[in-house]
């Protein structure tokens, strides 16, 4: 069968090394999946490549009970499967690949896929989320969607009325103990130094709420349990004489040492911030490049759920769809100065 002229033009990368999109849309999360939503129904035709973990980090979230429509609540593999059927039954090209580089110097945007495939693209969407830091411990992966968790907003639910430990000692660490505070019978704050770095008002905050117990100058050297995390080891005041070794009792062990957001191979194009956040335009999703958008936990270090990186994911779509409806009727005013000169 004979291939038609879009499709000659737009074949699967499988078969070329170079390819044209209007829209390229880099990662698989809520945002990235929801930008594919309506830029396909724009009739924009996205290409989205989904990075290594297709699905993005919700995907280690073993249930969702805060995202709105789900009352029974879901895991976040089959969420992202969900949306991802929702996109491609509008149209998206969802493939497989991770984006390695960038030239964003011209006006067509470059993305170089898997070091070896090029495309062009007349909007990028950035949706590339950001990854949160771990202790290095084989515990973390041991327990993962266990016990172990990076966001007490998304799973502090699950340990109502028990005991847990958040790792930290920063603002971040301070803001979830304190909400797991509300939920939870006991918090306890490991803390490696002898002061909280956190903000004197989140501080304040702390020393109020009686049921945190901060642990001085400790450090988590592994997690047990059987089924699940029951307990962590510390080590209190390494490497000083009276080091000791401490046991605690705990369902939920939280990380809240901080976030990188995924962004290095945009840097020397996207304006960042000075944690390495995309800044975006306040109200939008325009970075400093023109046809060049955020969304997702890559331009969002403040709330990092679900549902607003989904909403961002939106504003990204829309305003690429603005965007290229804008340069297209520029375009179409200027053939028609030409044909009249």
């Amino acid at each position: 069968m004979e291939l038609t002229k879009y499709e000659t033009q737009h074949k699967h990368p499988d078969n070329m090394n170079n390819e044209h999109v209007k829209c390229l849309i880099i990662g698989s999360g809520p945002a990235g999946y929801t930008a594919a939503i309506y830029t396909s129904r724009a009739n924009l035709k996205p290409v989205l490549y989904t990075g290594l973990q297709m699905g993005g980090q919700l995907t280690t979230t073993t249930e969702i009970d805060n995202f709105p429509g789900y009352p029974a609540g879901i895991s976040g593999q089959e969420m992202m499967e969900e949306l991802k059927k929702q996109a491609e039954r509008f149209g998206a090209d969802i493939r497989f690949g991770i984006a390695t580089a960038v030239d964003f110097s011209g006006k067509q945007h470059k993305v170089t896929i898997d070091e070896n495939r090029i495309i062009t693209a007349d909007t990028v969407i950035i949706a590339t989320g950001a990854t949160a830091k771990y202790l290095g411990l084989e515990a973390e992966t041991k327990y993962a969607g266990q016990g172990v968790s990076a966001c007490a907003t998304c799973d502090g639910f699950f340990y109502k009325g028990k005991d847990v430990a958040v790792a930290g000692g920063g603002d971040t660490a301070a803001e979830e103990a304190v909400y797991l505070a509300e939920l939870c019978n006991r918090v306890y704050l490991i803390v490696r130094r002898n002061e909280l770095r956190a903000s004197k008002t989140m501080q304040e905050k702390v020393f109020a709420t009686g049921n945190i117990e901060v642990l001085w100058e400790h450090e988590t050297l592994d997690l047990f349990g059987e089924n699940g995390v029951e307990g962590a080891v510390l080590i209190k005041k390494r490497g000083k004489p009276d080091s000791e070794t401490v046991k605690i009792n705990i369902h939920g062990f939280f990380l809240a040492i901080g976030h990188t957001p995924n962004s290095g191979i945009f840097k020397q194009y996207v304006e960042l911030d000075d944690a390495g956040y995309i800044k975006t335009a306040p109200g939008t999703s325009k970075t400093n490049i023109a046809g060049v958008f955020a969304a997702g936990d890559v331009q969002d270090p403040n709330y990092r759920q679900a549902v607003t990186a989904a909403g961002s994911g939106c504003m990204a779509a829309m305003d690429a769809e603005r965007y290229l409806s804008l340069n297209r009727n520029n375009d179409n005013r200027s053939n028609t100065q030409t044909e009249t000169l």
